[in-house]
């Protein structure tokens, strides 16, 4: 397959540490060349052949090279953080291709970490109220759900989590479904190796976690369309 990945270059992480150091324009400017052989056209090679496996498998996630990664620069109109470019490069798969559908794939290559996540992030008010009304309703579904996910080696992430119900919630008091209303995104990480994303076997551990992760991703589907229909 042309276009195909066959991993990151071996300077990738070494790239970003530069970059993280220097955080000047004029240093990326003149390294800019590496940032496209190393990390970005190797992202967008990932990007798309995860796209083509993934419509093999009917998993309903897209993307490309143009549309689905994130830029390296980062957005400081607002934050105290004046430094201009981030600390990693990641990028979407989702149902339309786009970063602004619900239900999505998600692969972060930086510094600290790097991970995989499919995710209902921050949903809006309306899905996730009916996500809420979904666990507080249907619990035996929610609770289908996790077990699914934990016989595949996941759990959900509990990061963000309210401290308290969310208004028209108090009444719901048994304690993993109390839990599970307070979280205010809905998704699963895996976290990646970083010694192997040199590689093309990246592309297959990928797409198994993807597989693992489906059930989180039929449950939200199954909700969203309800909400769409109402």
């Amino acid at each position: 397959m042309e276009g195909a990945f066959s991993g990151f270059g071996q300077k990738a992480i070494a790239f970003l540490k530069a970059l993280d150091f220097h955080q000047s324009r004029e240093w990326f400017l003149e390294n800019r060349d590496l940032f496209e052989s190393e990390l970005r056209e190797p992202f967008g090679d990932l990007v798309e052949t995860l796209s083509e496996r993934f419509a093999a498998v009917g998993l309903g996630l897209r993307g490309d090279r143009k549309k689905s990664l994130f830029r390296i620069n980062r957005d400081v109109r607002f934050a105290r953080d004046k430094r201009p470019y981030n600390r990693h490069l990641s990028a979407i798969l989702s149902p339309d291709g786009t970063k602004m559908e619900q239900g999505v794939f998600f692969v972060h290559i930086g510094l600290e970490r790097c991970f995989a996540g499919v995710a209902w992030w921050q949903p809006g008010p309306a899905l996730l109220l009916a996500m809420r009304n979904a666990i507080a309703t249907r619990p035996g579904e929610f609770r289908a759900l996790i077990e699914a996910l934990k016989q595949n080696g996941l759990e959900l992430d509990a990061e963000g989590c309210m401290k308290r119900a969310p208004r028209g919630f108090e009444h719901v008091t048994v304690a993993d479904l109390a839990a599970a209303i307070r979280n205010r995104h809905f998704a699963v990480r895996y976290e990646i190796d970083p010694a192997g994303i040199h590689g093309p076997a990246l592309v297959d551990e990928l797409i198994d976690f993807a597989l693992r992760a489906k059930p989180l991703l039929d449950w939200g589907r199954t909700i969203e369309a309800k909400v769409a229909v109402d």
